[in-house]
């Protein structure tokens, strides 16, 4: 991650809406003219304003000199980018093959219920948004999933609230 996406980690919160787009406009103009830079834009204005909403990719667009059309399309097109306010924390649980068949859909059942929420939801208090992932390499120690950055292997429905928390 480049620091600029760290060095906001700590002052998202404090900021005003304003002062998010000015630092977006500051990056915007320094990545701007690089070839393929799109995408490291995207990602460093969502590091900074915790999620990419129509308004601001409209600016996005106008200050790149792009069609909203290509911007839109890239953010759907990546699952790392969200166009809707997310948690603190991600939970993503594996549905990759070996991970579906030794029992990815029980605990995705059992997330559900003890989160209050369907997958691709974010909890009301926006403690955790939850997601399935295709495959997080983790195929022998199925089934697996993932908070943020830490993977969980041989999870199994029991454990899910244990895991939880810790955060």
């Amino acid at each position: 991650m480049s620091s600029e996406a760290l060095s906001c980690q700590c002052c998202c919160d404090e900021e005003s809406d304003q002062q998010k787009y000015q630092r977006i406009a500051e990056i915007i103009e320094k990545y701007k003219n690089r070839e393929g830079s799109l995408i490291q834009v995207l990602h460093l204005s969502q590091s900074i304003y915790g999620y990419l909403p129509l308004e601001l990719q409209i600016f996005i667009a106008d200050h790149m000199d792009k069609p909203l059309s290509e911007v839109s399309g890239v953010i759907t097109f990546y699952s790392f980018f969200s166009t809707q306010p997310r948690g603190k924390h991600t939970i993503r649980v594996c549905m990759g093959t070996a991970c579906y068949v030794r029992g990815g859909k029980k605990l995705i059942d059992r997330l559900e219920g003890i989160l209050g929420v369907s997958v691709g939801s974010t909890t009301e208090d926006k403690k955790f948004t939850f997601e399935i992932a295709r495959c997080i390499g983790a195929c022998g120690l199925a089934p697996a999933m993932m908070i943020d950055d830490v993977v969980f292997k041989q999870v199994n429905p029991d454990k899910l609230e244990s895991i939880l928390a810790k955060y």
